[in-house]
């Protein structure tokens, strides 16, 4: 099946989405200019195709400007592609999916929703390879004591703290769900 995607303005700056018929396949948080955003997608899926994306599509693109203007959107009905994506991920990423708006966990408290307490650096890494930054909130996701942690997306850890003030979720202290 092709794939399509779009980019689009956000509050934060152009991010990316890409879709295979009502799924998203990847997004893609802002690489500085909408140039480099269309790249960074060419590079993850070669063979895609930029096009207007279908309303299911339409939808979550729109839910993504919306939370990242600061409404409390919930994007855990957004349908993703798992193919590929390791069991481990995906069940942390179902529990960060979980973590609304406003809100957020840490890695040791993600390993432990798993049932594995001893696991909080491998939950790191799978927010590291996170496919779907925003509908995969992995911004939600600090270290232990509430300390950023790390973020791999462009800009960092200030972007990351950018998305948690957005949404609420970083005044003094970040609000633990």
């Amino acid at each position: 099946m092709t794939v399509g995607f779009t980019v689009f303005d956000t509050a934060i700056g152009v991010c990316g989405l890409a879709w295979r018929g009502d799924v998203v396949a990847g997004t893609s948080l802002p690489e500085g200019s909408a140039e480099r955003t269309r790249v960074w997608l060419l590079r993850r899926f070669p063979d895609a195709v930029e096009g207007t994306p279908p309303p299911v599509i339409r939808e979550a693109v729109a839910g993504i400007v919306a939370l990242l203007g600061g409404e409390r959107r919930d994007l855990a009905s957004v349908r993703l592609d798992m193919t590929g994506v390791p069991e481990f991920h995906r069940r942390a990423y179902e529990v960060a999916r979980a973590i609304p708006p406003g809100r957020t966990l840490t890695y040791g408290d993600i390993a432990h929703r798993l049932g594995q307490p001893g696991s909080a650096q491998a939950v790191g890494q799978a927010m590291g390879h996170n496919p779907f930054p925003i509908i995969v909130p992995c911004h939600r996701v600090l270290a232990a004591a509430g300390k950023d942690g790390g973020f791999s997306a462009r800009g960092g850890v200030g972007t990351k703290r950018r998305m948690l003030v957005i949404e609420g979720a970083l005044a003094d202290e970040p609000t633990l769900f």
